[in-house]
């Protein structure tokens, strides 16, 4: 369904470390899915930070044997999602929505052609699940035209994807495309699909590192949601896919 609105900014939102800490829990789904998936425990995991859920995934399943790992991804996949699920209830206990985070989304939503909505590592149904967790699972973000983990291994991809799905939910193109992130994989996804990229300091990097990576804008967090309200709407041309 097509529906029409004056889309000016698509408004990307990364989930971990950005909008929420999941209390260092959801990491504990892949040694689970792991051995749901193939009968035994890993002997390797893979870094997380980042990246997708499809990539650490693929990465656990090479690192532990197996040649062709995407033969095994559905089931993986599957038993990832199932996992996460039944980790929620710890997770939300010793998790948190980061601080301002509702209140950003709110701002955002309140402003005139800004759509909203995510751009993620994690599965489709992870994401729902970790948002859902800490009330965020809200109207104001379009979980239909996100992009996530299960779309693409690679990250970089991500950006293009929910650009294309935005234009054919709302009938015309962003006329920018705004990424919300605290990694530096984040910065160079956003770069890669030609997105300007917000770099937020409430993971595992500094301003310093985001802003060596490129960020095109820095926030220490989503406090200050005036700040944040700047920093996204700015006014400056999208930039060129690298």
């Amino acid at each position: 369904m097509v529906t029409r609105l004056r889309t000016v900014r698509l408004v990307l939102w990364d989930i971990d470390g950005t909008l929420v800490d999941s209390g260092g829990v959801a990491p504990d789904a892949f040694p689970l899915a792991f051995e749901r998936t193939v009968g035994r425990p890993a002997a390797e995991l893979a870094a997380m930070s980042g990246r997708t859920d499809q990539a650490i995934g693929l990465e656990i399943l090479e690192r532990n044997g197996f040649e062709e790992p995407e033969r095994l991804w559905p089931d993986f996949a599957r038993a990832l999602a199932e996992a996460l699920a039944e980790l929620e209830p710890a997770m939300r206990e010793r998790g948190r929505a980061l601080p301002g985070a509702r209140e950003a989304i709110a701002a955002l939503a309140a402003a005139d052609g800004v759509v909203q909505s995510l751009l993620t590592g994690n599965l489709k149904p992870n994401a729902a699940v970790k948002l859902g967790a800490f009330g965020l699972l809200v109207p104001e973000l379009d979980f239909e035209i996100g992009a996530y983990g299960s779309d693409d291994r690679d990250r970089d991809a991500l950006v293009s994807i929910a650009r294309e799905r935005a234009t054919a939910r709302h009938g015309q193109a962003p006329e920018q495309t705004v990424l919300i992130g605290d990694t530096p994989l984040d910065v160079a996804a956003g770069q890669a699909g030609g997105a300007r990229v917000v770099g937020v300091a409430t993971g595992l990097y500094d301003v310093a590192a985001l802003a060596e990576a490129g960020a095109d804008a820095l926030l220490e967090d989503l406090l200050d949601t005036e700040a944040v309200m700047v920093a996204v709407l700015a006014s400056a041309e999208e930039a060129a896919p690298a």
